[in-house]
């Protein structure tokens, strides 16, 4: 499981600071007073870093920056205050002064790099933290640390890429616990739980207790089937951290996928009423409206599709959830046209099964509001994709019944007993006295 740690975190810089020397050396008495006014404000900026007064530093840098505008080093510290004042547009112009100032300074590269990555400009720092990367000039750390930078923005899309960019920030320094924490997360995305449990593992030695590191080998073991184990990791986890929406939403995954619809949906319900992120997060809230639905309470469910259609009301997975809410209510007319909606997009499905499975619904409704036409053209589009099932031959054959095209009817309900072989004994009874009615008939 990709950990929840925001962004904000971790691309939080905290760089040493780097204030401009004055270099020394004699002058005449008349050339000390500007001298001395200038080392007054790289001392008094310094103090107020050292301080954390960032802005009391600002104004001082600034005053630096306007009598010095191309001291490269100024301009950096500036960014640097600036960026802690929340004045991040600032801090970028700041920082690429800087780097202007002084081609192949690697600090302000690598601080402009993690601005823009923070604040979401990722085609923008991923090119900067490249150049600091590959910057031979730069020292290890800083080379680095440009590495992990550029790992935790291609973890997401281009796993095999942040694979290679960690690889190369450990051969310029140690492996760190974060290493070892994304390296698990790397394996998970490669499809590999196995090796991702025991990256998780080591995190965990390293980082006891760890948030992140539990919820991600709770994950891990989920995906290898050892449920038991994830799940008492995860019951561990929450009584030491009741509060965590990581722990909350994985082990609220865990009891969805084990069908304990009465254990996820309070922990559910906890993690929307307390996180109003979470809250109007659309897979949480899409996940609870399915686990109301399989626990039987269809008008909450109905409700929580009805409220994520607003946002994207063509979503043809929505759109085939509510029906099934519907369908639950006895509102058979409602979910006819919900279906109808969501089959009419089927290149918006994320493969043509779950194409097929709607036009099942669809013909299911259909069916339920005496609708045979439309119930016999759902399951011709259900038919190009999947093989005839008992339901669907039952439907076929009741369809043609209603419709008092006898022949079809008859060998539809004749598939439907050699297909359903006893496993259906209420409509295979139905089907045989109406098989020996349609044939007295003709």
């Amino acid at each position: 499981m990709m950990r929840k740690a925001s962004v904000i975190t971790f691309f939080a810089f905290c760089s040493a600071i780097c204030i401009a020397q004055v270099p020394s050396g004699s002058h005449a008495v008349a050339d000390q007073s500007p001298q001395d006014a200038v080392r007054q404000s790289i001392t008094q900026a310094e103090e107020a870093l050292e301080k954390q007064d960032y802005k009391g530093a600002e104004i001082k840098l600034k005053e630096l920056a306007t009598a010095n505008p191309n001291d490269g080093r100024v301009l950096y510290d500036l960014g640097f205050a600036e960026e802690r004042n929340g004045e991040e547009a600032e801090a970028a112009r700041a920082y690429a002064a800087s780097i202007t100032a002084i081609p192949g300074f690697a600090e302000p590269q690598i601080a402009l790099g993690l601005l823009d990555a923070r604040t979401g400009h990722t085609t923008a720092a991923h090119r900067e933290l490249l150049a600091v990367a590959n910057l031979q000039t730069a020292t290890p750390q800083l080379r680095a640390r440009a590495f992990r930078a550029l790992a935790h923005l291609d973890e997401a899309h281009h796993a095999e890429d942040a694979r290679e960019d960690l690889l190369a920030a450990l051969k310029l320094t140690p492996e760190t616990p974060d290493d070892v924490l994304m390296g698990a997360e790397l394996a998970e995305l490669a499809g590999d739980p196995a090796d991702a449990e025991v990256a998780y593992r080591r995190a965990l030695k390293l980082m006891p207790g760890d948030v992140d590191a539990t919820a991600g080998l709770a994950h891990a073991l989920q995906k290898q089937g050892k449920v038991g184990e994830a799940d008492t990791i995860l019951a561990t986890a929450l009584k030491q951290h009741p509060d965590d929406v990581r722990l909350i939403a994985q082990a609220a995954t865990l009891y969805a996928a084990e069908d304990k619809e009465a254990q996820a949906i309070p922990l559910l319900e906890q993690l929307r009423a307390s996180n109003p992120t979470v809250a109007a997060d659309p897979e949480t809230t899409q996940l609870l409206a399915q686990m109301y639905y399989l626990s039987g309470d269809n008008a909450a469910a109905e409700k929580l599709y009805t409220t994520l259609l607003t946002v994207t009301p063509n979503n043809p997975v929505l759109l085939d959830a509510l029906g099934s809410a519907q369908v639950k209510q006895g509102r058979d007319a409602e979910a006819e046209s919900t279906f109808e909606k969501a089959v009419a997009q089927r290149e918006a499905f994320h493969d043509d099964q779950a194409w097929a499975e709607a036009a099942g619904h669809l013909a299911f409704a259909a069916s339920k509001n005496n609708d045979p036409t439309v119930c016999l053209q759902a399951l011709s589009a259900r038919a190009a994709v999947l093989p005839n099932s008992p339901t669907s031959l039952f439907l076929e054959a009741t369809a043609y019944d209603h419709l008092h095209h006898l022949k079809e009817a008859i060998a539809s309900y004749q598939a439907f007993l050699k297909l359903a072989n006893g496993t259906f004994p209420d409509q295979e009874f139905e089907a045989r006295h109406r098989i020996i009615a349609l044939q007295h008939d003709r």
